[in-house]
């Protein structure tokens, strides 16, 4: 029983005072004033003493991976903050371990103290032909998962071209998700609005969190989706956004606010989707709306408006108490009917869980790297070379596609730390070929001799290494080979900064305060080579999605999302 609190109440958008909420077997029973009726010799009461009483905070889309930490952990640094429901897409550990790595999690997710719904991968590859990922899922891998008692739909439906051109593969997996009655997740990266638009949204896809701009939320409401807007670690997509309901006026009931990735730097230090509620309250949104954007909608959306996302009778008893609507404070949290957290510290035991050596022996490079695996041979007789750059924007996943001429030196390109440019390489990592695919890319800002490297590279998840000298480059990724993966930032042939990743070369089996410890270093020595970007760590791990333009770098070259064609590195 929690007594004497402020009723938040998403389906009415009112606040209503001086009311008790009873709960029996983990769900919501009653509430109304004064249920001293309710409290028998056994029942724990917990005095709100006026606090506002929230539903638990849900989480729409994200990737757990994205954290460094499993999903055990991810949810012991969540829980404090007041979120009580994820809806997870583990396509990272996809694109490693196939669907057994995507079971792993699965299984995992069951046993967590809160809501853990996992949305079967769509796309692994994320773009056939483009990458080369460490596995693959088949359409009938995919409709299998359906049948798995925590699959809750399909993840983001990345090969937007390919659910326009109505690609087999692809409309067999939404037509497998419907059939089972389940939601089909988006993922809309082009900013055209026209009939490529239309025909994704005809394709299925039920929602989309990869708008960026106000007129990208109007469409997608307009044309019958869910509008997620996203705040991750390094995507900054709401305050745009969210204007199409302060400014134009639309209905907020179809916009749903995510993470989609998260830092476990940003989880301890600056909290998860009560962050993301702060920021849109920021940005002009009422409280009330705000958390119905968090907590109701994204119920209704994936078809739990009966289990979760409000406190209504019959509903999952999932709670918090905070002091303040706007700054929302997480004071106590309460999911399925028991305490676990209170005053931003965990009180409740997190399930034991492990991964096998199989899902811990990933990272297989093949061979020794030298400085000379990082060189960029310029065309015979050349004093200089205009190439392609992959442009860094940040705190967007999307990059320009930039050119720059360069000089050469000793018949090898140059990088130009005056003009922001140092190499990128991808270094394949899945099958021990020794394959270094070397391009260029701008927007990191390094200006000493250094190079930062990591296994975690959406979404085939080979090793992405950036770097303004070559020594640097090859140490860094040989560390990476010797630890089985992680994420590491060199500088003169030393080591500054280590996160060890062991499971699937994407996620530690540390705690998180020590993973958040470790990945603040990383970002602190990437500073101290003279980066200025926001979170650089994230924009450097989606320098390899070959599904959000302009310009990537996969296995097989450079990539121009824009067409879906690979292109020279050279013009």
């Amino acid at each position: 029983m929690v007594r004497n609190g402020r009723w938040v109440n998403v389906h009415s958008g009112e606040i209503v005072d001086g009311m008790d909420v009873a709960i029996v077997a983990g769900r919501f029973a009653a509430i109304g004033p004064n249920l001293v009726a309710a409290v028998g010799p056994q029942t724990e009461v917990i005095d709100a003493n006026g606090r506002y009483m929230v539903p638990g905070l849900c989480d729409a889309h994200m990737h757990v991976e994205s954290g460094m930490v499993t999903v055990t952990e991810f949810s012991r640094a969540v829980i404090p903050h007041g979120t009580t429901s994820m809806f997870i897409d583990p396509h990272e550990i996809a694109n490693v371990l196939g669907s057994k790595g995507v079971r792993l999690m699965h299984d995992e997710a069951m046993i967590q103290p809160i809501n853990v719904f996992v949305q079967a991968p769509s796309c692994v590859p994320s773009a056939p032909g483009l990458e080369t990922p460490g596995a693959t899922l088949s359409a009938e891998e995919v409709a299998e998962m359906m049948g798995w008692p925590n699959i809750i739909g399909l993840g983001e439906m990345m090969n937007f071209p390919g659910v326009i051109a109505k690609d087999d593969k692809m409309l067999a997996e939404i037509a497998a998700t419907q059939r089972a009655g389940k939601t089909v997740g988006g993922h809309y990266a082009s900013p055209d609005l026209g009939a490529p638009f239309a025909a994704y949204v005809a394709g299925g896809p039920a929602d989309d969190h990869e708008g960026t701009r106000k007129e990208d939320a109007i469409a997608r409401v307009r044309n019958g989706m869910r509008a997620m807007l996203r705040l991750g670690s390094a995507w900054f997509d709401v305050a745009t956004q969210v204007k199409a309901i302060t400014e134009d006026g639309l209905d907020s009931r179809n916009f749903v606010l995510c993470t989609d990735d998260s830092h476990s730097g940003t989880l301890v230090n600056d909290g998860h989707m009560d962050r993301v509620v702060r920021h849109a309250i920021a940005h002009g949104l009422k409280p009330i709306t705000a958390i119905q954007m968090a907590t109701l909608n994204t119920a209704s959306h994936f078809g739990l408006e009966r289990e979760l996302g409000s406190i209504t009778p019959g509903r999952r008893a999932d709670l918090f108490l905070t002091s303040d609507l706007a700054a929302l404070p997480v004071e106590l949290v309460v999911a399925h009917g028991k305490v676990l957290a209170e005053s931003g510290k965990l009180t409740a035991e997190m399930p034991a869980w492990d991964y096998p050596d199989y899902a811990r022996q990933t990272v297989n490079l093949g061979k020794t790297y030298a400085a000379a695996d990082f060189a960029i041979s310029a065309p015979a007789g050349k004093n200089s070379v205009t190439a392609r750059v992959i442009g860094v924007i940040e705190n967007q996943a999307g990059t320009k596609a930039l050119e720059r001429t360069l000089p050469v030196e000793d018949g090898l390109v140059a990088m130009e730390r005056a003009g922001d440019v140092c190499q990128i390489a991808l270094v394949e990592r899945h099958r021990g070929t020794g394959q270094v695919v070397n391009a260029l890319v701008s927007g990191f800002g390094y200006n000493v001799d250094c190079a930062a490297a990591s296994t975690v590279a959406h979404d085939s998840h080979h090793m992405i290494v950036v770097g303004t000298n070559r020594d640097d480059m090859a140490l860094a990724a040989n560390t990476l080979g010797q630890v089985g993966g992680g994420a590491v930032v060199v500088s003169k042939g030393k080591v500054l900064a280590l996160v060890e990743l062991p499971i699937a070369g994407l996620m530690s089996d540390e705690r998180a305060e020590v993973v958040a410890r470790k990945a603040e270093a990383l970002v602190a020595a990437m500073a101290d080579c003279g980066c200025t970007l926001n979170n650089a760590y994230m924009q450097h791990s989606l320098l390899a999605l070959v599904v959000i333009p302009e310009l990537r770098i996969s296995d097989v070259g450079l990539v121009d999302v824009r067409t879906f064609e690979r292109v020279e590195l050279f013009v």
